[in-house]
C-alpha cells in the first residue's frame, strides 16, 4: 500500500536530486526553479504554447456534411464520437482523482494538471461537434450505456485505472502509467483515423480539424507516460519484474485486440479507404511504436499501412493545409520526439 502525498508537509527537507516519480516525499510547494525533470518543464512549454479553445474551429459546414453522409458513416460518426467522450472524461477524472495524488515530483504534477485541463477541453471540444450535428445528441451521450461493443471496450480501459483506485502500490501504479500510455497511444485511433478518413474524401472537415487539434494534444499526453516510465525504470529497476512485464505485454495484447475490433465493428467494412486490414495493421503498428518507446520489444513488425494520415496529423512545418481552416500552423511550439 502506497499513501497519498500529504497537500502541506513543511517537514519536508527534500532536495531536488532526491525527487522522485512516486514515493518522494515533497514540501507540497511548487519549486520551479529548480527542476530534476527538465522533460517534464519542456513539456510544460509546449503545452502552454499549443493551448487552442474548440470554439475557434468553424463546425458550420460539418452541419450540411453530416445530413448527406451515408449510413454507415453517420453510424460511424456517431460511435467513434461517442467512444471519444467516454475515454476523455474517464481519464480527465483519473488524473485528478487516482494518478496525480501519488506523484511526488511538482514538475511532473504540473504537468498532470495541464493535461487534465485539456482532457476537460476535449470533452467541450466533443460537446460543439455533437451540438453542430444536433441530431443525435442524447443517442450519442447515452450509447456507452446502450452499445454491448462500446460497453465492453469501455469496462477493459477502466479496469486498471480502477486497481490501482481499489489497492494502490508501486506496481499499480506503474501498471497505470502503461495503461495511460495505451490509453493515450492506442485507444483513441481507429476513431481519429476515421475522421481523417472522411477528411480525405472533402467530410466532415469541421470535425477533422478538431481531432487534429485533439490529436496534437494527445500526443504530448503520450509523451508524459512514456517519460514517466522510462524515468520509473532508471529509478526503480527492481519493480519492472518479469511478473509485472508479463502483464504489461498482456496489457498491450488486450488493447490491440479491442481497438482493432471496435474500428472493424464502427466502419463495417463499408467506408471507403479504411478496410479491415487496413485498421489491424495500423493499430499494430502503432502498438510496436508505443512498445519500442519503452524499452519493449515490438510485437507485431507490420509496416504503416496509411502513411497518409501523419500527414493529415501534422502541425509544424506543415505547407499545406488539409482541412481550410483559419490556422494551418496554430502552435508557436514543435513537437520533437527527439528532445525527449
Amino acid at each position: 500500500m502506497i499513501e497519498r502525498k500529504k497537500i502541506y508537509n513543511p517537514n519536508s527537507k527534500e532536495h531536488v536530486n532526491d525527487r522522485k516519480i512516486f514515493g518522494g516525499n515533497p514540501t507540497g510547494i511548487f519549486e520551479l526553479n529548480n527542476i530534476k525533470y527538465q522533460w517534464a518543464y519542456n513539456l510544460w512549454d509546449m503545452m502552454l504554447n499549443n493551448t487552442w479553445f474548440p470554439k475557434e474551429v468553424d463546425m458550420t459546414a460539418d452541419v450540411r456534411d453530416y445530413k448527406q453522409l451515408t449510413e454507415p458513416e453517420k453510424n460511424a460518426y456517431d460511435k467513434a464520437l461517442s467512444q471519444l467522450i467516454f475515454m476523455d472524461s474517464l481519464q480527465t477524472n483519473n488524473l485528478i482523482d487516482n494518478v496525480n495524488p501519488y506523484i511526488t515530483s511538482p514538475e511532473i504534477n504540473l504537468i498532470l494538471v495541464r493535461q487534465a485541463f485539456e482532457e476537460a477541453l476535449h470533452s467541450q471540444s466533443y460537446a460543439v461537434m455533437v451540438d453542430s450535428i444536433s441530431q443525435n445528441s442524447d443517442e450519442i451521450y447515452d450509447m456507452w450505456r446502450q452499445d454491448a461493443q462500446l460497453k465492453h471496450k469501455n469496462d477493459n480501459i477502466a479496469h486498471v485505472y480502477e486497481e490501482l483506485a481499489q489497492n494502490p502500490s508501486d506496481t499499480q501504479i506503474v501498471k497505470a502509467m502503461f495503461a495511460n500510455q495505451i490509453l493515450e497511444g492506442i485507444y483513441f485511433y481507429s476513431g481519429f483515423t476515421f475522421f481523417y478518413t472522411l477528411a480525405r474524401s472533402g467530410k466532415m472537415l469541421g470535425s477533422a480539424q478538431m481531432i487534429r487539434f485533439i490529436q496534437r494534444d494527445e500526443i504530448t499526453h503520450l509523451l508524459i507516460f512514456q517519460n514517466m516510465i522510462n524515468a520509473t525504470k532508471r529509478e526503480r529497476p527492481e519493480l519492472f519484474t518479469p511478473e509485472l512485464m508479463d502483464d504489461v505485454y498482456a496489457m498491450f495484447e488486450k488493447a490491440v485486440e479491442l481497438e482493432i475490433g471496435w474500428g472493424q465493428y464502427i466502419t463495417e467494412g463499408q467506408i471507403l479507404g479504411l478496410t479491415n486490414d487496413i485498421i489491424e495493421n495500423y493499430i499494430k503498428y502503432l502498438a510496436d511504436q508505443r512498445l519500442h518507446a519503452v524499452g519493449l520489444k515490438k510485437l507485431y513488425n507490420v509496416e504503416h499501412p496509411i502513411k497518409w494520415v501523419d500527414n493529415f496529423s501534422k502541425f509544424n512545418d506543415q505547407k499545406t493545409n488539409f482541412f481550410e481552416g483559419n490556422v494551418a500552423n496554430y502552435s508557436k511550439g514543435s513537437l520533437n520526439f527527439d528532445d525527449f
